[in-house]
């Protein structure tokens, strides 16, 4: 169905796109803000507008869904729907960090099919495709596979005093990557207590399923993509051992904000 040479290409294309004119290679792309406290950059229009146009050619019966994108109510009538997001984690990349990544899900009838990270700041490339497992640079990954939740290693600057039992490692802006690094071993949980959108989470979600992560929302519900209101409240995603726990301790909190 899908050319996956293509495909790479295709992603790691967008991901040179921003990288050209990321600021830690000495850039100064123009960022305004679409909202309060939520940046864009001229970057993220560019690499949206390449996505759009190549996806499309490459499979022209998809719908689209994009944070930069106006959102069109065709794409519900589609049977398959890229979700992208051009730049996520785009405070880093305005800031010159690495932690940002382009995201591309393609997702039939409700699940993701195929999804796709490029950090090029990072020189990490990952990809997932349902009942196939997720490689990164192509490593075949393995989640975390911790038992206990006290300890847990959680991508984070500060903890509510509630969870001081748990582990703070290095967070990207991405959350995208803060969920391949639970894909990657590289933490035990990640949680949000938030609502968010489908293009943030579609690809790399996919990623952290087929590398055996546990994934819900914040309630421990399982996702629905290209829906007609692409949000979504909240997101754990863990170690299965250690999923249940997670979602009993964040219940209440879930509960008050949901």
């Amino acid at each position: 169905m899908i050319d996956y040479a293509r495909l790479e290409a295709i992603v790691r294309a967008a991901g040179r796109l921003a990288l050209a004119q990321w600021p830690g290679h000495g850039h100064a792309p123009h960022v305004w803000d679409k909202s309060p406290d939520n940046p864009v950059t001229e970057a993220d229009l560019a690499v949206d507008a390449f996505l759009k146009r190549e996806l499309g050619a490459l499979l022209p019966s998809a719908g689209w869904l994009s944070e930069e994108t106006a959102d069109h109510p065709d794409r519900l009538d589609r049977q398959l729907c890229w979700v992208v997001d051009p730049i996520d984690g785009t405070r880093d990349f305005v800031r010159g960090r690495s932690g940002w990544c382009v995201a591309v899900a393609l997702v039939c009838a409700g699940r993701a099919l195929i999804g796709v990270l490029d950090a090029p700041a990072r020189d990490q490339f990952w990809i997932a495709t349902a009942g196939r497992g997720a490689t990164r640079n192509g490593q075949p990954l393995v989640a975390s596979r911790r038992t206990a939740l006290p300890g847990a290693r959680v991508p984070a600057d500060i903890l509510p005093k509630i969870d001081d039992d748990l582990t703070m490692v290095d967070r990207p802006n991405s959350i995208a990557l803060r969920i391949a690094m639970v894909a990657a071993n590289e933490a035990d949980l990640l949680a949000t207590l938030r609502w968010g959108y489908e293009w943030d989470i579609a690809a790399a979600c996919l990623i952290a399923r087929e590398a055996g992560a546990a994934v819900s929302d914040a309630l421990g519900q399982p996702f629905d993509f290209n829906k007609r209101d692409p949000r979504a409240f909240g997101l754990l995603v863990t170690a299965p051992a250690i999923h249940a726990a997670a979602v009993e301790r964040l219940a209440d909190r879930a509960a008050r904000i949901a």
